[in-house]
């Protein structure tokens, strides 16, 4: 078994003495992981940086073996996210979120998103703008999406304002009245009607992908958020 194509390293861990398992993101082939023999060497360890795009041609007897990648640098990215705090701890976040998905399962749509997130410069609340999009359509890829469509209540599209934190479903302003201590605000931008806001805007945002990643995926899982999720959104929300 064999194929070629072009993958996003996500993670790395030791194997043995000289090679590595290397995670990575392809496009049509979703999450895969391959031995790179010799992976701990100076010039492989440089390649295997999460955050840079590499060429891959992965090789096994069998489709369900683990497999062996042979790899070649095409984007380093790595040392510009390292003299970058906050666009490495957005790299941090994107990696993990993303190692969240099965494997072998075709996620094309996020990876677009992750890479996108990667590239170009952003100010804070533009980049905070795109990891929160990119946390509501992980939840939608992993069967968790929230329908933001139209009120909960009264099937209105217009004026949504809030999301149960018991359906995921939008609830307009008028229908959320008498019960805003328990509903979670729902920010325009992660439905597409105009751009962040501010701060405030962004906190709501990440408060609401939050929970409902909590709910369905890193509590089940025994998991804890990401280690720099907070530090993050607290560094976004500043500007």
């Amino acid at each position: 078994m064999q194929w070629t194509g072009e993958g996003l390293i996500i993670g790395v861990r030791r194997h043995g003495e000289t090679s590595v398992i290397a995670e990575v993101m392809v496009e049509g082939r979703g999450r895969h992981l391959g031995l790179v023999r010799g992976g701990r060497s100076p010039k492989l360890a440089a390649t295997l940086q999460p955050g840079n795009i590499v060429q891959l041609t992965w090789r096994a007897r069998l489709e369900e073996h683990l497999g062996t990648f042979a790899v070649e640098l095409i984007h380093a990215r790595a040392a510009t996210l390292i003299a970058d705090r906050t666009r490495l701890y957005a790299s941090q976040l994107l990696c993990d979120h993303l190692r969240l998905l099965p494997e072998r399962f075709p996620h094309d749509r996020l990876l677009g998103l992750a890479v996108h997130a990667l590239e170009g410069e952003r100010t804070p609340l533009e980049l905070g703008a795109t990891l929160a999009s990119f946390e509501l359509t992980l939840l939608d890829d992993l069967g968790f999406g929230l329908d933001l469509s139209s009120c909960a209540a009264t099937g209105v599209t217009d004026n949504l304002t809030h999301v149960s934190p018991k359906s995921g479903r939008a609830v307009s302003l008028a229908a959320a009245a008498p019960y805003l201590g328990r509903l979670l605000e729902l920010p325009q931008f992660l439905i597409g009607r105009g751009p962040v806001s501010g701060p405030h805007d962004l906190a709501a945002a990440f408060a609401l992908t939050g929970y409902f990643l909590d709910m369905h995926v890193w509590l089940p899982r025994g998991l804890a958020p990401p280690a720099t999720r907070d530090a993050l959104v607290a560094i976004l929300a500043a500007g």
